[in-house]
């Protein structure tokens, strides 16, 4: 049997363009290089993010503020090629997603994009570690009753190519947020659509 846990932004959803408002905004609220942090935040839990650029003890204000920004900015937020059509051919019980967002950030994508929200939704709430830890797809496929060798990860960012090869998954990644070259050593393919039955 297969299952198939996937991340979503950058992988089922494309919310490149909020996400970068939403950091480029924070950014220049704080007097901060918003494309210095943009460099390294793309498939990390936003926390791990603001701890590496602020004192630790602003971090929960700013992720609160960061959460508002996203929050109010989901009309851009669209599902990716393949990701409808792939996610209606999958039985409910056979996949999850795992990302480094949070719950209530991710559910409003998902259903802002039209996509369902999974029955196993493994969030940046559910674990102690973000991506690369594989504590996230191992969460996924404890909670879906698989064993990780049953599972495919598929992925848009190192971090999450990292964690799901960590958790003993297969791992597919997509090539939306970064080039083919970029994720040379790894199985890509260009969008969902090369993964349809």
């Amino acid at each position: 049997m297969t299952y198939w846990l996937f991340d979503i932004d950058g992988t089922l959803v494309d919310s490149t363009p909020a996400v970068e408002r939403a950091w480029r905004t924070w950014a220049a609220e704080n007097d901060l290089d918003a494309e210095a942090i943009l460099q390294v935040n793309h498939g990390r839990r936003a926390k791990d993010t603001l701890a590496d650029v602020i004192a630790p003890e602003l971090v929960d204000a700013a992720y609160h503020r960061l959460l508002a920004l996203e929050m109010a900015d989901l009309d851009s937020v669209v599902a990716l090629p393949g990701a409808a059509e792939l996610l209606a051919a999958l039985p409910r019980d056979r996949w999850a997603a795992v990302t480094s967002g949070g719950r209530e950030l991710m559910s409003a994508r998902l259903r802002a994009s039209g996509l369902p929200v999974p029955e196993v939704l493994v969030t940046a709430e559910d674990v102690e570690a973000g991506k690369p830890d594989p504590a996230g797809y191992l969460l996924a496929a404890e909670r879906l009753g698989a064993h990780p060798a049953e599972c495919i990860v598929v992925e848009d960012a190192p971090a999450g190519l990292e964690a799901g090869r960590r958790a003993g998954c297969r791992v597919i990644a997509v090539a939306t947020s970064h080039s083919p070259e970029q994720l040379a050593g790894w199985e890509v393919i260009p969008d969902l659509t090369h993964l349809l039955p």
